[in-house]
């Protein structure tokens, strides 16, 4: 499948979201390797001057990302990639597998922003990681042969469940 719609739905009215409401982080971080943390910091908030709600200065931003001060000239990319859509506050935040090259204090940090940022948007992230879902969605859903399937968050202990994750794996790699 290559074609679909997008649209968001806010009390009842769908619209076409823009290219500026949404954020997103990938798995692999997509930041340039040539700058530091600072350069591409100050290089983000200068070509997004006009957008940007509530500027902080370039310091505040890495106190609240808890990037130390030894640390903000060095070559950094799995939290700036976070920090710049923090920043830019979209109304749609896609996360594709978003803990998985961070170590374990910094993936719990990233937990608690996650949690503290679900105020006001809406953040989809893919993860293989159930325990990571159970913790961080209000809902959870299941791409199973280009198909969303709605799951309970009570049922995604259960046995049953768990055999059709695997049957459907198992159907996948034989195809």
């Amino acid at each position: 499948m290559d074609a679909g719609s997008f649209y968001l739905e806010e009390e009842g009215v769908r619209r076409n979201i823009a290219a500026e409401e949404i954020g997103y982080v990938l798995s692999t971080p997509a930041v340039p390797e040539f700058l530091t943390a600072r350069e591409f910091l100050k290089f983000f908030l200068e070509i997004n001057e006009d957008t940007i709600a509530s500027p902080q200065s370039i310091d505040d931003y890495f106190d609240r990302m808890s990037i130390v001060p030894e640390d903000r000239d060095k070559l950094l990319k799995n939290k700036m990639q976070m920090l710049v859509n923090i920043i830019a506050q979209p109304k749609l935040l896609l996360l594709d597998e978003p803990l998985t090259s961070l170590d374990v204090v910094v993936a719990e940090e990233m937990k608690q922003l996650l949690r503290s940022l679900k105020q006001g948007r809406i953040t989809i992230f893919s993860t293989h990681l159930m325990d990571l879902a159970l913790d961080l969605c209000d809902e959870i859903v299941l791409l199973s042969h280009g198909m969303l399937e709605s799951v309970k968050k009570s049922n995604l202990d259960g046995h049953g469940f768990k055999e059709k994750i695997i049957a459907a794996l198992r159907e996948e790699e034989n195809v």
